[in-house]
């Protein structure tokens, strides 16, 4: 099971910070990522990260203001983003990956959770 949190209203260059708590999941057998979708457009990969090793892998989009971290102990992963824009808008998800494929594309994974709504003020 994944738990997404943390969204919010933010006005455009503010800062959030996305939590995933995975539970039922050994987090160092999957790559997690988080996705986002944006009202009226199809879903998109972010971020996503492999606590086992913290490789990681991001979309052009964030490249420089977000980042992406793990912590084991807690089985959660942290999508930290800085410097947001209207177009960062969306519900943001986080899924778990078994294969470990540090894909960004939603096919790629196996186990979603609820998303967390994130809104970007001008």
């Amino acid at each position: 099971q994944l738990q997404a949190s943390g969204g919010g209203l933010v006005q455009a260059g503010g800062s959030l910070t996305l939590s995933c708590a995975v539970s039922g999941l050994n987090l160092d057998d999957y790559a997690i990522g988080w996705l986002r979708q944006a009202p009226g457009k199809e879903r998109k990969g972010v971020m996503c990260i492999s606590s086992s090793d913290g490789d990681f892998e991001y979309a052009d989009s964030v490249k420089g203001r977000f980042t992406i971290s793990a912590d084991s102990a807690k089985s959660t992963v942290y999508l930290h983003m800085n410097d947001l824009s209207p177009e960062d808008t969306g519900t943001y998800y986080c899924a778990a990956d078994g294969h470990k494929l540090l894909l960004l594309r939603p096919l790629a994974y196996d186990y979603w959770g609820q998303g967390t709504q994130v809104t970007v003020a001008s």
